[in-house]
Protein backbone atom coordinates (compact mmCIF):
# COMPACT_ATOMS: atom_id res chain seq x y z
CA UNK A 1 0.00 0.00 0.00
CA UNK A 2 1.00 3.25 -0.73
CA UNK A 3 2.70 5.83 1.58
CA UNK A 4 1.88 9.48 1.06
CA UNK A 5 5.11 11.45 1.70
CA UNK A 6 5.21 15.11 2.15
CA UNK A 7 8.77 16.87 0.33
CA UNK A 8 10.01 19.83 1.91
CA UNK A 9 11.07 21.34 -1.02
CA UNK A 10 11.89 19.91 -4.33
CA UNK A 11 15.17 21.24 -4.75
CA UNK A 12 18.00 19.89 -7.27
CA UNK A 13 18.40 17.61 -5.11
CA UNK A 14 14.55 16.79 -3.20
CA UNK A 15 12.40 16.77 -6.74
CA UNK A 16 14.62 13.71 -7.67
CA UNK A 17 14.56 12.44 -4.43
CA UNK A 18 10.87 12.90 -4.42
CA UNK A 19 10.67 10.86 -7.90
CA UNK A 20 12.48 8.20 -6.82
CA UNK A 21 9.81 7.36 -3.80
CA UNK A 22 7.29 7.58 -6.30
CA UNK A 23 9.05 5.40 -8.47
CA UNK A 24 8.81 2.87 -5.39
CA UNK A 25 5.35 3.33 -5.04
CA UNK A 26 4.57 6.20 -2.60
CA UNK A 27 2.34 9.64 -3.11
CA UNK A 28 4.35 12.64 -2.91
CA UNK A 29 3.04 16.05 -2.35
CA UNK A 30 4.92 18.89 -2.34
CA UNK A 31 3.49 22.91 -1.71
CA UNK A 32 3.78 25.54 -4.17
CA UNK A 33 2.76 28.34 -1.90
CA UNK A 34 5.62 30.69 -2.46
CA UNK A 35 8.07 28.48 -4.23
CA UNK A 36 9.72 29.73 -7.52
CA UNK A 37 9.27 29.20 -11.26
CA UNK A 38 12.28 26.42 -11.39
CA UNK A 39 10.62 25.01 -8.75
CA UNK A 40 7.23 24.08 -9.65
CA UNK A 41 9.22 23.41 -13.09
CA UNK A 42 11.47 20.60 -11.03
CA UNK A 43 8.13 19.46 -9.41
CA UNK A 44 6.47 18.63 -12.52
CA UNK A 45 9.32 16.52 -14.02
CA UNK A 46 9.45 14.71 -10.72
CA UNK A 47 5.60 13.98 -10.88
CA UNK A 48 4.90 15.09 -7.64
CA UNK A 49 1.63 16.24 -6.67
CA UNK A 50 0.30 20.19 -5.94
CA UNK A 51 -1.31 20.16 -2.13
CA UNK A 52 -0.93 23.63 -2.50
CA UNK A 53 0.02 24.90 0.79
CA UNK A 54 2.55 23.30 3.60
CA UNK A 55 -0.33 22.76 5.94
CA UNK A 56 -2.32 20.51 3.63
CA UNK A 57 0.88 18.56 2.64
CA UNK A 58 0.94 18.04 6.46
CA UNK A 59 -2.34 17.38 7.09
CA UNK A 60 -2.28 14.69 3.97
CA UNK A 61 0.77 13.01 4.74
CA UNK A 62 2.10 9.97 7.26
CA UNK A 63 5.65 11.11 6.51
CA UNK A 64 7.67 14.53 5.65
CA UNK A 65 10.51 14.42 3.87
CA UNK A 66 12.48 17.69 4.98
CA UNK A 67 15.07 18.71 1.93
CA UNK A 68 16.59 21.99 1.88
CA UNK A 69 19.69 24.10 2.39
CA UNK A 70 21.37 23.13 5.92
CA UNK A 71 20.48 26.76 7.07
CA UNK A 72 16.73 26.42 6.98
CA UNK A 73 16.30 22.94 8.44
CA UNK A 74 15.67 24.43 12.02
CA UNK A 75 13.07 26.46 10.62
CA UNK A 76 11.52 24.30 8.57
CA UNK A 77 11.64 21.83 11.61
CA UNK A 78 9.54 24.61 13.43
CA UNK A 79 6.95 25.24 10.90
CA UNK A 80 6.36 21.46 10.56
CA UNK A 81 5.89 20.79 14.53
CA UNK A 82 3.74 24.42 15.13
CA UNK A 83 1.43 22.39 12.51
CA UNK A 84 1.70 19.53 15.12
CA UNK A 85 2.20 16.52 12.44
CA UNK A 86 2.05 13.36 13.93
CA UNK A 87 3.62 11.26 11.38
CA UNK A 88 7.59 10.13 10.46
CA UNK A 89 9.52 12.89 10.03
CA UNK A 90 12.73 12.48 7.82
CA UNK A 91 15.07 14.79 7.71
CA UNK A 92 17.82 14.26 4.81
CA UNK A 93 19.54 17.78 5.79
CA UNK A 94 23.48 18.08 5.46
CA UNK A 95 23.30 18.96 9.10
CA UNK A 96 26.10 18.40 12.45
CA UNK A 97 24.85 15.32 14.47
CA UNK A 98 23.68 18.40 17.12
CA UNK A 99 21.58 20.15 14.91
CA UNK A 100 20.06 16.93 13.67
CA UNK A 101 19.11 15.79 17.49
CA UNK A 102 17.90 19.08 17.77
CA UNK A 103 15.72 19.44 14.80
CA UNK A 104 14.33 15.48 16.59
CA UNK A 105 13.61 17.28 19.80
CA UNK A 106 11.47 20.45 18.05
CA UNK A 107 9.51 17.25 15.72
CA UNK A 108 8.81 14.93 18.43
CA UNK A 109 7.44 17.44 21.02
CA UNK A 110 4.93 18.53 18.12
CA UNK A 111 4.20 14.99 18.18
CA UNK A 112 6.54 13.38 15.13
CA UNK A 113 8.45 10.58 15.37
CA UNK A 114 12.02 11.83 13.84
CA UNK A 115 14.55 9.91 11.62
CA UNK A 116 17.72 11.21 10.63
CA UNK A 117 19.56 11.30 7.21
CA UNK A 118 22.11 12.19 5.39
CA UNK A 119 22.62 11.73 1.57
CA UNK A 120 25.61 11.28 -0.01
CA UNK A 121 25.91 11.60 -3.85
CA UNK A 122 24.71 13.54 -7.08
CA UNK A 123 20.92 13.33 -7.39
CA UNK A 124 20.34 10.10 -7.61
CA UNK A 125 19.35 9.76 -11.33
CA UNK A 126 21.31 6.67 -11.90
CA UNK A 127 21.97 3.30 -9.42
CA UNK A 128 24.59 3.09 -7.60
CA UNK A 129 25.51 6.90 -7.34
CA UNK A 130 23.83 7.52 -4.21
CA UNK A 131 23.17 6.67 -0.79
CA UNK A 132 20.63 7.95 1.89
CA UNK A 133 21.55 6.72 5.45
CA UNK A 134 19.23 6.96 7.81
CA UNK A 135 19.18 6.55 11.71
CA UNK A 136 16.93 6.37 14.23
CA UNK A 137 13.92 3.88 15.58
CA UNK A 138 12.20 3.95 12.57
CA UNK A 139 14.80 3.87 10.17
CA UNK A 140 14.19 0.75 8.63
CA UNK A 141 10.12 2.36 8.05
CA UNK A 142 12.06 5.28 6.10
CA UNK A 143 14.03 2.76 4.04
CA UNK A 144 11.22 0.79 3.01
CA UNK A 145 9.97 4.32 1.13
CA UNK A 146 12.26 4.21 -1.32
CA UNK A 147 12.41 -0.14 -2.22
CA UNK A 148 13.08 -0.67 -5.75
CA UNK A 149 14.26 2.59 -6.54
CA UNK A 150 17.66 3.88 -7.86
CA UNK A 151 18.44 5.52 -4.32
CA UNK A 152 20.07 3.12 -2.13
CA UNK A 153 18.50 3.56 1.26
CA UNK A 154 20.94 2.09 3.92
CA UNK A 155 19.71 1.96 8.26
CA UNK A 156 23.28 3.00 9.95
CA UNK A 157 21.95 2.10 13.83
CA UNK A 158 18.92 3.65 15.62
CA UNK A 159 20.76 6.63 17.06
CA UNK A 160 19.73 9.82 16.25
CA UNK A 161 22.82 12.38 14.63
CA UNK A 162 24.51 8.80 13.22
CA UNK A 163 23.50 9.43 9.87
CA UNK A 164 24.47 12.93 10.00
CA UNK A 165 27.76 12.34 11.27
CA UNK A 166 28.23 10.01 8.27
CA UNK A 167 27.31 12.57 6.06
CA UNK A 168 29.72 15.46 7.71
CA UNK A 169 32.76 13.40 7.68
CA UNK A 170 31.92 12.77 4.30
CA UNK A 171 31.69 16.05 3.11
CA UNK A 172 34.33 17.39 4.91
CA UNK A 173 36.95 16.02 2.83
CA UNK A 174 35.07 16.18 -0.62
CA UNK A 175 33.66 19.64 -0.39
CA UNK A 176 36.37 20.73 2.26
CA UNK A 177 39.30 19.45 -0.69
CA UNK A 178 37.64 20.98 -3.18
CA UNK A 179 37.50 24.21 -1.58
CA UNK A 180 41.58 23.85 -0.90
CA UNK A 181 42.71 22.78 -4.39
CA UNK A 182 40.46 25.85 -5.47
CA UNK A 183 42.11 28.15 -2.89
CA UNK A 184 45.33 26.45 -3.75
CA UNK A 185 45.18 27.67 -7.12
CA UNK A 186 43.84 30.91 -6.53
CA UNK A 187 46.82 32.00 -4.65
CA UNK A 188 49.10 30.36 -6.66
CA UNK A 189 47.76 32.27 -10.04
CA UNK A 190 47.45 35.92 -7.87
CA UNK A 191 51.53 35.63 -7.06
CA UNK A 192 51.90 33.99 -10.70
CA UNK A 193 53.09 30.81 -10.25
CA UNK A 194 49.98 29.17 -11.56
CA UNK A 195 52.03 27.26 -14.67
CA UNK A 196 54.58 26.69 -12.40
CA UNK A 197 52.74 24.70 -9.60
CA UNK A 198 50.34 22.72 -12.65
CA UNK A 199 53.94 21.60 -14.04
CA UNK A 200 55.06 20.83 -10.94
CA UNK A 201 51.73 18.70 -9.79
CA UNK A 202 52.12 17.22 -13.12
CA UNK A 203 55.50 15.89 -12.32
CA UNK A 204 54.48 14.95 -8.89
CA UNK A 205 51.02 14.43 -8.66
CA UNK A 206 49.43 13.95 -11.91
CA UNK A 207 46.33 13.99 -10.48
CA UNK A 208 45.34 16.91 -9.19
CA UNK A 209 45.52 19.96 -12.55
CA UNK A 210 42.37 17.73 -13.26
CA UNK A 211 40.78 17.14 -9.77
CA UNK A 212 41.81 21.45 -9.27
CA UNK A 213 39.66 22.19 -12.74
CA UNK A 214 36.59 19.89 -11.89
CA UNK A 215 36.47 21.33 -8.05
CA UNK A 216 35.69 24.58 -10.27
CA UNK A 217 33.54 22.85 -12.89
CA UNK A 218 31.53 21.03 -10.30
CA UNK A 219 31.16 23.03 -7.50
CA UNK A 220 31.16 26.58 -8.38
CA UNK A 221 27.51 26.92 -9.17
CA UNK A 222 26.61 25.34 -6.22
CA UNK A 223 29.07 26.91 -4.14
CA UNK A 224 26.19 28.86 -2.44
CA UNK A 225 24.31 26.03 -1.03
CA UNK A 226 28.24 24.23 0.29
CA UNK A 227 28.68 27.75 3.22
CA UNK A 228 25.86 26.59 5.74
CA UNK A 229 27.20 22.65 4.97
CA UNK A 230 30.56 24.41 6.04
CA UNK A 231 29.23 25.74 9.08
CA UNK A 232 27.38 22.63 9.96
CA UNK A 233 30.86 20.70 9.83
CA UNK A 234 33.07 22.93 11.43
CA UNK A 235 30.20 22.61 14.30
CA UNK A 236 30.85 18.85 14.25
CA UNK A 237 34.72 19.01 14.47
CA UNK A 238 34.43 21.41 17.33
CA UNK A 239 31.82 19.51 18.70
CA UNK A 240 34.19 16.34 19.22
CA UNK A 241 37.10 18.21 20.20
CA UNK A 242 38.93 19.05 16.81
CA UNK A 243 39.56 22.33 15.30
CA UNK A 244 36.89 23.49 13.09
CA UNK A 245 39.06 26.78 11.28
CA UNK A 246 39.76 24.32 8.01
CA UNK A 247 35.87 24.00 6.91
CA UNK A 248 35.50 27.80 8.45
CA UNK A 249 37.86 28.65 5.58
CA UNK A 250 36.15 26.30 3.35
CA UNK A 251 32.57 28.24 3.77
CA UNK A 252 34.26 31.41 2.93
CA UNK A 253 35.76 29.88 -0.22
CA UNK A 254 32.42 28.96 -0.93
CA UNK A 255 30.80 32.26 -0.08
CA UNK A 256 32.97 34.30 -2.62
CA UNK A 257 31.45 31.85 -5.34
CA UNK A 258 28.03 32.69 -4.72
CA UNK A 259 27.70 35.08 -7.83
CA UNK A 260 28.37 31.90 -10.04
CA UNK A 261 24.67 30.36 -8.78
CA UNK A 262 23.03 31.45 -12.02
CA UNK A 263 25.84 31.10 -14.92
CA UNK A 264 24.91 28.39 -17.42
CA UNK A 265 27.96 27.77 -18.42
CA UNK A 266 30.48 26.08 -15.44
CA UNK A 267 33.55 28.12 -14.83
CA UNK A 268 36.58 27.23 -15.36
CA UNK A 269 39.24 27.41 -12.41
CA UNK A 270 40.49 30.94 -13.85
CA UNK A 271 37.43 32.33 -13.53
CA UNK A 272 37.19 31.99 -9.93
CA UNK A 273 40.70 33.56 -9.16
CA UNK A 274 39.27 36.99 -9.25
CA UNK A 275 36.46 36.69 -6.82
CA UNK A 276 38.18 34.21 -4.65
CA UNK A 277 40.93 36.93 -4.14
CA UNK A 278 39.32 40.26 -4.03
CA UNK A 279 38.55 40.72 -0.22
CA UNK A 280 41.87 40.35 -0.10
CA UNK A 281 43.23 42.94 -2.83
CA UNK A 282 40.81 45.40 -0.94
CA UNK A 283 42.70 45.44 2.39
Amino acid sequence: MATTVGLLHPGDMGAVVGACARTAGQRVLWASAGRSADTRTRAAAAGLEDAGSVAKVLAASEVVLSICPPHAALDLAREVAAQRFAGLYVDGNAVAPATAREIGTIVERGGATFVDGGLIGPPPRAAGSTRLYLSGREAKRAVALFEGSVLEAIAVNDVPGAASALKMVYAAFTKGTSALLMGVRALAASEGVDDALLAEWHRSQPDLPKKSEAAARDNARKAWRFVGEMDEIAATFEAAGLPGGFHQACGEIYRRLADFKDVTTPPAMADLVEPLTRPRRKK
